[in-house]
């Protein structure tokens, strides 16, 4: 039986952790990689040949392109890469400073960018693979307020996921969108920096860290990764995945607005054409 090899980044804490333990658990192979991979140590102890511990930050495309021969050297070719790593800072854009929003930046998607292109040549000389993408709700909807950076980030990583999956179909390269909603790992913990919110951004960015910091998340990070697992497993791969009953209330939500909007603002729209009537009245009310 031919197994299915993984390479998972930020696989020592949160999402990461939890797939690599799935893929472990169903029979796979595993690549876990991490900025200090001696947090992954327990996973060779346990699955012995089958975990595979590289040293990454998805920051350095040398490191990333080093990662991913060093996976194929020892499994013979990678079925299922897993852009995981990422992390968030919770701040107004007005007060991040803009060192900091791009280091989130780089992370969240010159990261994704890094390791998703250094995989390409593999995949397309194996013949194909899948490549799944941790973005957020957030990179559905937006417009959290104090996630600018992130948020941002997992925009950019939807929109540049959608063209890669066009152009590389041909190979038979598929690509997975992740869409989480509020789980229990660490991003909001340990991981997220939250400096003094300024007084006037109390009511948005503040109420939001307030939530954060007492409401339990309902996401159950071992499931999501059994899931993703199963469906690695599977012919029926979507372009996007919700995961959490929340993510799915938003998203629905946040697309009904999007059609009523189109829709009452149609006519304005239409009317940019040449040829088309000329003005027209715009919606009444808001």
């Amino acid at each position: 039986m031919t197994l299915t090899t993984w390479f998972i980044t930020g696989a020592s804490r949160g999402f990461g952790r939890s797939l690599a333990s799935a893929a472990l658990e169903a029979g796979d192979q595993v690549v876990a990689s991490a900025r200090r991979p001696e947090q992954l140590a327990d996973l060779v102890e346990r699955y012995g040949d089958r975990a595979m511990t590289v040293a990454l930050d998805v920051t350095d495309r040398a490191q990333a392109d080093a990662a991913l021969t060093a996976a194929k050297e020892r499994f013979g070719r990678v079925d299922v890469v897993v852009n995981n790593a990422g992390y968030a800072n919770l701040a107004p854009v007005e007060s991040t400073a803009e060192e900091d929003f791009r280091r989130q930046f780089e992370t969240n998607f010159w990261g994704v960018y890094n390791v998703s292109t250094a995989a390409l040549p593999l995949l397309k000389e194996q013949g194909g693979g899948l490549v799944v993408q941790f973005s957020s709700v957030g990179g559905r909807v937006g417009g959290t307020p104090g996630l600018g950076s992130y948020q941002a980030a997992k925009f950019a990583v939807d929109g540049f996921t959608r063209v890669l999956a066009a152009e590389a179909a041909p190979f038979g390269i598929r690509y997975l969108v992740v869409e989480p909603g509020g789980f229990a790992t660490d991003w909001a913990g340990s991981s997220m920096d939250v400096p003094r919110i300024p007084e006037e951004y109390e009511e948005t960015v503040g109420r939001l860290a307030d939530r954060l910091r007492s409401a339990p998340a309902a996401g159950d990070p071992a499931r999501a990764g059994e899931i993703l697992v199963r469906i690695a497993h599977s012919d029926q791969v979507p372009t996007h995945l919700l995961l959490g009953s929340g993510a799915v209330t938003m998203a629905v939500d946040h697309s009904a607005a999007q059609i009523a909007e189109a829709t009452a603002w149609h006519g304005v729209s239409a009317s940019a054409d040449f040829g088309a009537a000329y003005p027209v009245d715009l919606p009444a009310g808001r």
